[in-house]
């Protein structure tokens, strides 16, 4: 790698303020307010809204589409006889 042209790489800890949960990682990101981790140190805290820990995706609390009331009210609206294929 090339020197001086690469952003400095540092400890960052990165709290979802949803969960409650927070995770150090490495990150070019950095922020002038600090938090005491687990190991003693100090390091740059970035709260975020949303993480692996509150997303839905990832929780397993995804919200299910009512496919079956979508078709009925499709059906509703325009109708439920298909075009013939000679129109």
């Amino acid at each position: 790698m090339k020197s001086r042209i690469h952003p400095v790489s540092r400890p960052v800890v990165f709290r979802d303020r949803a969960a409650g949960t927070a995770f150090l990682t490495r990150s070019t990101a950095d922020s002038d307010r600090r938090v005491t981790w687990e190991d003693g140190r100090s390091y740059p805290v970035i709260d975020v809204e949303t993480s692996s820990a509150s997303h839905p995706f990832y929780t397993g609390t995804r919200q299910v589409l009512d496919t079956e009331g979508r078709i009925e009210q499709f059906h509703r609206r325009y109708g439920t006889e298909a075009p013939s294929k000679g129109e």
